[in-house]
């Protein structure tokens, strides 16, 4: 459960807002009285699947980058700290990185990186033509 929050946090809040303003607007006077019930129990349940979801879809790819970086694949991480071009960071054993828990970690770099920022890297699609 702690991984669901630390994962979906943000769209946990994003979500609470829209329900919110789903709660303001359906209790306006000009908006029949069932509106309010049936928007609620609507919009809920279409947050709590797209939230589901995002989480599966997640925690799939989380599980398919480990298994990937054991077998000794390069995996391509987002790196939020630098706003360049290069924003990207490469990731193998061969270069010196180690999973802990859902982190790779390297001794010679200034941060980790989350596995759920990363996904398998095809040298097929950078090459230049």
């Amino acid at each position: 459960m702690e991984l669901f929050f630390q994962l979906e946090v943000v769209y946990l809040i994003i979500g609470l807002f829209i329900l919110l303003v789903t709660a303001f607007v359906t209790t306006r006077d000009f908006i029949p009285r069932v509106a309010f019930k049936r928007a609620m129990i609507s919009v809920s349940m279409f947050l709590a699947t797209m939230i589901g979801l995002h989480y599966n879809m997640t925690t799939n790819r989380m599980a398919n980058v480990h298994e990937m970086f054991n077998e000794g694949k390069t995996i391509i991480c987002e790196n939020k700290m630098r706003r360049t071009i290069s924003r990207s960071v490469l990731l193998s054993k061969d270069l010196q990185w180690r999973i802990e828990g859902d982190e790779f970690v390297n001794d010679d770099y200034e941060r980790n990186f989350h596995t759920s920022r990363c996904i398998e890297y095809d040298e097929t699609k950078f090459e230049d033509k």
